[in-house]
């Protein structure tokens, strides 16, 4: 097994090129082997303003649309403890989702204003976006200074590493 990328592209904003894909599948091999995980898949959806402020507001109860949202699978609460998957034959078997990491979802019309504004290219700011979004994946947030350093310091390492300086 290894780190895999599934992807979607649930808008149309912008055409989203091989190359793109193929950049954001280095970036995750980069980024998991900079935390040590080398298993695992994420799941990538690249949404328009009005789905992702839907989720916002849905999963987080913010009523605006955002850049990028996360949603981990693999948490460290007990909170699907009683969940047992059975097979065929009514006998227990293993967490078909045992392997994923979670989903993340980004904001074309958003990631394009954003590379505008920091005048760096669209490639660059999807590919900050998703790493941002695979360290939230893996527990990391920015809820003080002290945090939010950390997790740009870790981003920019693996940003710098792919060659997508600012």
């Amino acid at each position: 097994m290894s780190l895999r990328l599934e992807w979607n592209n649930d808008q149309e904003e912008i055409e989203i090129p091989e190359s793109l894909i193929t950049r954001l599948e280095q970036l995750l091999q980069l980024a998991g082997e900079a935390e040590g995980v080398s298993e695992g898949e994420v799941a990538l959806s690249f949404v328009n303003d009005e789905q992702i402020h839907q989720l916002n507001k849905e999963y987080r109860g913010i009523d605006r649309p955002t850049d990028v949202l996360s949603f981990a699978m693999q948490e460290d609460d007990d909170s699907e403890d009683g969940i047992v998957f059975e097979g065929e034959e009514g006998e227990p078997e293993d967490n078909p989702f045992a392997d994923m990491l979670g989903d993340i979802i980004i904001s074309t019309p958003r990631a394009v204003e954003q590379s505008e504004e920091y005048g760096h290219s669209l490639e660059r700011e999807i590919g900050f976006l998703f790493v941002h979004g695979f360290l939230h994946l893996l527990g990391y947030d920015h809820q003080d200074e002290a945090a939010e350093a950390d997790m740009t310091a870790r981003q920019e390492a693996v940003l710098q590493q792919a060659g997508l300086h600012r």
